[in-house]
């Protein structure tokens, strides 16, 4: 993985066999981003994404592997007690161009992905929300 940063933009491009989540906590941490938006495309050739059922308090997750092309990944960065905190959904297509997505646990690249943090300043921690079950944004 290498990256750039430009004021309070960050272009990454990360390498074949790295895994985003893991990538993106790097530079994160390296660069000081408490708070940022998140953008990228690439081809993946595993990941893993899931959805949130409201009524159960619980994730399903789905997992695939061969070759796909990400058609949207977008996501936050914030902070949970302090600590780095990533947001990330992702939809990624295969050669028939069905696509399949959603909150993303893990990604591996298979060829390359770049990705853009849009730096902003100021800091939001989460907080646990024992009704609704998730980490939710604290103002």
């Amino acid at each position: 993985m290498e990256y750039k940063r430009f004021k309070n933009a960050l272009l990454a491009r990360i390498d074949k066999g790295e895994e985003i989540h893991e990538q993106l906590k790097i530079i994160a941490r390296k660069e000081d981003v408490l708070l940022a938006n998140v953008n990228a495309l690439g081809a993946v050739g595993e990941f893993s994404v899931g959805l949130f059922d409201p009524r159960e308090k619980k994730y399903y997750s789905n997992d695939f592997t061969g070759d796909f092309e990400i058609v949207s990944l977008t996501g936050t960065i914030s902070t949970m007690n302090g600590e780095y905190y990533a947001h990330l959904h992702m939809s990624a297509a295969n050669k028939d161009a069905q696509v399949f997505g959603g909150h993303l646990s893990r990604a591996v690249v298979s060829a390359t992905c770049e990705l853009v943090l849009f730096v902003i300043n100021g800091e939001v921690d989460r907080v646990f929300s024992e009704g609704i079950g998730l980490n939710l944004l604290s103002f």
